[in-house]
């Protein structure tokens, strides 16, 4: 009975089968990676000054897996079945933990400090990189078997939340079985969440091994079918349009990300132990503003819901920057992640609809890295105009003073305002305007 109510609820069987997969997964992904920190940071190096590098190659190793694998792991998704591609990287992540697992049996001392530290590099690269296979082909199944944007954006709102309660159940478990069982139990949880969702996307009752084309025709060169999935994207007034929204909407969440620790101690004069807070209000907006998101397509359409998003996230991130009490900042801010969230997930069913069928892989794989991208200049470019640009910047608009971060971060959000009167005018009325036609790539990349 319980499990015919949840499929109810997610949308039908076949996304309800995909949506047990990603909440066991995600919440093993979240333990594992804050285990993984924790064990660099309080064991491998410990007092030594090291210690912030040795950390920060764990979040280098994850962006160079999207970086570099990234934008080609779409041409291979679009070469095969895409159900096949999820269960394939769910057995190689789930290997690479349990390989893991085994060598954390030993003494820290068994290794030199090195050895630890590459192989951890290694299996975070490696779980990354066939991710960004697992992503598109999820997004590829997804578009099969979830029709109608007001459905596809009830599907991405669930995903969304489900993520952001995993971020929130997720790490408070990674340190108890850190230090209470040992890391071999954490990674090993992990493991076994790949293997849950295994099981999981296996029970899906999908066909498509005729989605791919036919299969005796030469296949072109890498190269070629990737430049031939930028060609469509070039081509696509509407997927331009949609990446640069969620390139501006990643330029103000880099800014605040990087920023915000420093503007709760000097403009919301709190003790930084409260940060965590901060971060719980934008998880908790976040979940809200995913779940919602589906209604709010129903009534107003996805292209409605992403400019409308971005004007009102735009307007409290300004409101945002202003704020001068915990309080008052910790509701601004939950606020805040309602209307952000509610517009990324609209985009998904404007993507899917914008994307041609067999270039859906690559045009995910183009879209997703320069996103990710953006929000790490965004980052860096935040912490440099902070730290030395702007760092004794003072003025007053209207009797309104600013300083450095709060100049920053009202900056950011009079783009984010600015970018969603550009999406008011750029996006069609439907977002199923037809797609630009694809022409398969010359054999041999000609």
């Amino acid at each position: 009975m319980l499990t015919r109510t949840l499929d109810r609820i997610l949308i039908n069987r076949e996304y309800a089968r995909l949506w047990y997969g990603q909440a066991i997964s995600s919440v093993g992904d979240y333990v594992f990676s804050t285990t993984l920190v924790l064990w660099v940071a309080s064991v491998l190096a410990k007092g030594q000054p090291w210690g912030p590098a040795a950390v920060s190659g764990v979040l280098i190793a994850v962006g160079a897996a999207v970086l570099v694998v990234g934008p080609f792991a779409g041409v291979f998704v679009d070469r095969w079945d895409p159900l096949r591609t999820m269960l394939g990287t769910e057995v190689i992540r789930g290997a690479a933990v349990l390989l893991l697992t085994a060598v954390s049996v030993l003494p820290v001392g068994a290794l030199p400090v090195w050895a630890w530290l590459t192989m951890i590099y290694l299996v975070v690269f490696l779980l990354n990189a066939t991710g960004q296979f697992f992503l598109p082909a999820r997004l590829s199944v997804i578009r099969e078997i979830v029709t109608g944007e007001a459905d596809r954006a009830r599907a991405a709102g669930i995903a969304q939340a489900t993520a952001g309660t995993a971020a929130i159940v997720g790490p408070p478990l990674a340190a108890p079985l850190l230090f209470a069982v040992g890391m071999q139990w954490a990674l090993l949880l992990n493991a076994a969440s790949y293997a849950v969702s295994y099981v999981a996307i296996r029970s899906a009752r999908l066909d498509t091994r005729g989605e791919r084309g036919a299969p005796d025709r030469p296949r072109a060169n890498l190269l070629a079918e990737y430049t031939a999935g930028l060609r469509v994207f070039a081509g696509s007034r509407f997927l331009i349009a949609l990446l640069t929204l969620s390139v501006i909407g990643q330029l103000g969440m880099g800014a605040l990300n990087t920023l915000n620790v420093f503007f709760l101690t000097g403009n919301l004069h709190a003790p930084s132990h409260l940060y965590g807070y901060l971060g719980t209000a934008m998880g908790v907006g976040g979940i809200i503003g995913a779940l919602c998101a589906g209604m709010v397509v129903q009534r107003i359409g996805a292209r409605g819901t992403t400019w409308a998003g971005l004007i009102a996230g735009g307007a409290l991130l300004l409101a945002y920057s202003q704020q001068t009490g915990f309080l008052a900042g910790l509701a601004v801010l939950f606020l805040f992640m309602v209307p952000i969230t509610m517009l990324n997930t609209a985009m998904t069913p404007l993507l899917l609809a914008a994307a041609p069928k067999e270039y859906t892989g690559r045009v995910i794989a183009v879209f997703y890295p320069v996103t990710r991208l953006s929000s790490m200049l965004a980052a860096m470019a935040a912490g440099w105009l902070a730290s030395s640009a702007l760092r004794d910047f003072s003025g007053s608009v209207a009797g309104v003073a600013f300083g450095p971060i709060d100049t920053i971060l009202a900056a950011a959000g009079l783009l984010i305002v600015i970018s969603g009167v550009y999406a008011r005018l750029a996006l069609p009325a439907s977002s199923d305007e037809p797609a630009p036609a694809a022409t398969a790539p010359e054999p041999g990349g000609r």
